[in-house]
């Protein structure tokens, strides 16, 4: 919910530095928490990255996905380490509603230099796709320091990259369709790696 300029004037305006004078002046009608009302966009970034996840996400771009924006937004909700996109560097941002703006994104044009990354970071590599031989989420225990990686809406995870990941993840389902939409298979992801590691991690 927008808010209108700071009550009282420039004489009431706060005086710490996070604080941005053109929103104070004008106001706020950014899609951000209540309590980064005001604040500058390097202010926030400052502030999560003193508590972001150890959890990646990473989405190879095969088809300009507009679901890509989407799983950036939930990454961004979830204070995840980095998103990295795989594959075409420019992606449709429409879902991810600005909040791309406050979240670390990389680009790896290839998947074989994805992998290079993972290996020089200590990251774990879980593929999540309803493929053959696929595990179950429900129950499965989730690396702390792992990426979540995501294929297209269309064909889900190339074959290269489920040829990087040690194991690949399914979220059980019980109805008729053969699957969810990826955007929402990721949120649920993510959700499933916070029970195990960040739901009790203090917040700052």
């Amino acid at each position: 919910m927008a808010v209108g300029p700071w009550p009282g004037g420039p004489d009431a305006w706060p005086t710490d530095q996070r604080f941005d004078p053109e929103l104070l002046e004008h106001g706020d009608r950014r899609n951000v928490e209540d309590h980064y009302r005001y604040w500058t966009m390097d202010a926030i970034i400052a502030d999560i990255d003193q508590r972001r996840r150890p959890l990646h996400i990473a989405i190879e771009n095969l088809d300009h996905d507009f679901n890509i924006g989407s799983i950036v937004r939930t990454a961004n909700a979830f204070a995840v380490a980095r998103v990295h996109i795989v594959g075409r560097r420019r992606w449709n941002r429409r879902g991810a509603m600005v909040t791309d703006r406050y979240q670390h994104v990389d680009h790896h044009e290839t998947v074989a230099g994805f992998d290079d990354y993972l290996a020089a970071e200590g990251i774990s590599p879980i593929g999540i796709d309803n493929v053959e031989n696929s595990v179950p989420i429900e129950g499965a225990t989730l690396p702390e320091k792992a990426v979540l990686i995501f294929g297209s809406e269309a064909r889900g995870l190339s074959s290269e990259m489920r040829e990087i990941c040690p194991v690949i993840h399914h979220i059980t389902q019980f109805g008729s369709t053969r699957s969810i939409n990826v955007g929402h298979a990721a949120a649920i992801a993510m959700w499933a790696w916070s029970i195990q590691h960040a739901v009790n991690a203090p917040d700052t």
